[in-house]
């Protein structure tokens, strides 16, 4: 069995502000802490439903290098680093058997701890054919158009909700429940890596390709994504594919028959933006 993980930070169990998760803040090492115990369950999850399986981690929160890549168990493969082409989804190619997103967090605009939508300081919203998604949609066009199953994902249980509309067989992991955007319920470290470790097991041994865990975008994808200012969105417009918005002059519009494409293209536009911000 291969099995790819993605990781983030949003959504692991304790984690409640910034500066548990970003680099330069003060409280930076309990974050990692909390994220790496989460981590290594998930692995060991992995290795109960097969004890010889490859696993490759994406460190995909921030600068990409939230773990120390000797503290995985299992011996698991990590991908780390901050300029990555396909982001939170380099590595995945249609060779692996199931993608598991751990520590996933909401759409910009919902409800869930800490939500955004890649970058909170470019973009506002993004629509997948008229659905507002966040960064769990977003990641699975690539899933789906290499047909990998996403076995499981965890986080709060906003996230988990938002998510299962598109993979309604998905196993969630609920590990917290957020209280609003800065405040969040959470499950013991201890228990949380339980579920987790019990969790993963399960998903894995299921017959996935009997399962709606592949997202099904329909053939067309139209994704509108919606900025902060207008002059975000016109410097997006040199990718080509991208579009304008002729009434909404902060959203701009992608569309395209290729989910790998639209992805690619997406991660342009973030790369743009990022630029423009920091």
């Amino acid at each position: 069995m291969k099995i790819f993980i993605s990781i983030d930070a949003e959504g692991i169990a304790g984690v409640s502000d910034w500066e548990q998760i970003r680099s330069s803040g003060d409280d930076y090492a309990l974050g990692r802490s909390l994220l790496t115990r989460e981590l290594n369950a998930v692995i060991d999850g992995v290795l109960m439903a097969d004890e010889s399986a490859d696993i490759l981690v994406n460190d995909s929160h921030g600068a990409m290098r939230n773990f120390d890549p000797a503290a995985l168990h299992g011996g698991a493969s990590s991908l780390t680093g901050r300029h990555k082409p396909m982001y939170m989804m380099e590595g995945l190619d249609a060779s692996f058997d199931a993608a598991l997103f751990i520590g996933y967090h909401g759409s910009m605009g919902a409800r869930a701890l800490l939500s955004h939508t890649y970058n909170p300081r470019a973009i506002w919203e993004v629509k997948i054919n008229g659905e507002v998604v966040g960064e769990s949609a977003i990641n699975a066009l690539v899933a789906a158009y290499y047909q990998v199953p996403i076995a499981l994902i965890s986080g709060d249980t906003d996230t988990i909700e938002e998510f299962i509309n598109w993979a309604p067989d998905v196993t969630p992991a609920q590990v917290k429940q957020s209280i609003t955007r800065f405040a969040a319920l959470s499950l013991h470290p201890e228990k949380a890596c339980a579920i987790l470790k019990e969790k993963t097991a399960q998903s894995l041994q299921r017959d996935l390709r009997a399962l709606r865990v592949i997202p099904s975008f329909g053939p067309q994808i139209t994704m509108e994504i919606t900025f902060l200012t207008a002059d975000m969105a016109a410097a997006c417009a040199v990718i080509r594919g991208i579009e304008l918005d002729k009434n909404h002059k902060r959203t701009a519009i992608l569309t395209g028959d290729d989910y790998l494409a639209v992805f690619r293209s997406f991660v342009g536009v973030v790369q743009i933006t990022r630029s423009l911000v920091e």
